[in-house]
Parts: structure tokens; C-alpha cells; sequence
């Protein structure tokens, strides 16, 4: 397992004056890597950074309000029993998180599988933006002490032009008590719809 090495995000845009220092997330390095490679900063307790329109080119940071926090917290309990309760109740956060965000920044018009190629970047997420956006969140529920049976993976590639298979991204869960990875993958669906939620292994074989 990687090492994790503990980075604390910088105060940005949006956080009220004078606010105090947000603790920092533990994240490996290539998820670090993953937020360097835009410049981002990664979810501290507090906050995190919404990528959208292509590859981050915007940007919002999301403070959650103590409302927001309960509610979170609320749908996480529902997955205490089990790996696979708390893998719905996953699904259920993401979800939140897009009903939360879309009416602010737009992507509540956003389609499945948009690229660059809908050229409607002001309103869409591509696998870029959904797999930072999917990973940030999953850290503030780590963060948070609300992911009890699973932990944050690194984020996954596929794609093989040999056999038809377009490259994509996803962010992963490892369940604690098998090891297995799970991907959260929410790029294949429009708008409050569930993202999918399934092994790696049969992730990697989609096209």
C-alpha cells in the first residue's frame, strides 16, 4: 500500500474572511498527483474543490454548511451494517452532492459521458472532473469518520484502442475487510442519477 503523506489545502476563494486554518485530509501521492496536475488544491475537513467544464478548466470550492454535514451524515448512517449498505449509501452522498452543486454552477443540464466533443463545457463534467469531484468528496467522508467499511483507492484508468475501449477514469473504494476496489463512477450518468457502483475488474471490461 502506498505511503500517505498529509498535505494541507490552502485557504481560496470563498472561504469567509478570517476563518480558521482547515485541518488537512490524508491523501497517497497519486492522488496528490491528480490534484497538482491542475493546480487544485485537495478537500481539506472543510471544503472541497468542484471541478467542471472539461479537465477543471472551472472551478467552485464547495464549503459545507453544518447543514450540509448533517445531511451527509445521515445518509452515510444508513450504511453502517454493512460494505454493501455503505456502497448504497455512497451512491446516495454522490448523488447529494450532485443535486448540491448543479443548481450553483449549472451541471444540473449535464449529460452522460460528455467530453469535449458536446462542447457545452460551462455545464458538463467530464471523467476528469467527476473522478476529482467523486475522490474529493470520498475524502470528506473518510475525513469525517463516516466510511466504515471502505477506504479511499486511488483513482483507475482504462482504455484500449484495440479493442474499441475509449480511456476513462474513476474514483475507487477498497473494501477494508476483503481488499477488494470498488469504482464510484458517476461519468456515464446524466444528472441526479446514481453513479455506477461496481468491482474494478468488471469496470475495466466496460466500453
Amino acid at each position: 500500500m502506498l505511503n500517505l503523506i498529509r498535505l494541507a489545502a490552502a485557504a481560496v476563494a470563498l472561504l469567509p474572511l478570517g476563518a480558521a486554518t482547515a485541518a488537512a485530509v490524508e491523501i497517497s501521492p497519486a492522488i496528490a498527483q491528480m490534484y497538482s496536475d491542475v493546480s487544485a488544491p485537495p478537500p481539506t475537513a472543510n471544503s472541497m474543490l468542484v471541478c467542471y467544464g472539461f479537465e477543471c478548466r472551472r472551478r467552485m470550492m464547495l464549503d459545507f454548511t453544518a447543514a450540509d454535514r448533517n445531511k451527509i451524515t445521515e445518509i452515510m448512517a444508513t450504511g453502517r451494517a454493512s460494505p454493501e449498505a455503505e456502497r448504497q449509501a455512497v451512491q446516495q452522498a454522490v448523488l447529494w452532492f450532485d443535486r448540491r452543486v448543479g443548481p450553483v454552477i449549472g451541471t444540473d443540464k449535464r449529460v452522460a459521458r460528455a467530453d469535449f466533443r458536446y462542447f457545452a463545457d460551462s455545464q458538463n463534467f467530464d471523467c476528469f472532473d467527476t473522478t476529482r469531484n467523486t475522490v474529493g468528496l470520498l475524502l470528506v467522508l473518510q475525513e469525517w469518520g463516516l466510511l466504515r467499511h471502505h477506504r479511499v483507492g486511488d483513482p483507475r484508468y482504462r482504455g484500449n484502442i484495440f479493442i474499441g475501449q475509449g480511456p476513462h477514469n474513476t474514483a475507487v473504494l477498497i473494501e477494508r475487510a476483503s481488499g477488494r476496489d470498488w469504482v464510484v463512477d458517476m461519468w456515464t450518468h446524466g444528472y441526479a442519477e446514481l453513479p455506477d457502483v461496481m468491482p474494478v475488474e468488471d469496470w475495466l471490461k466496460l466500453d
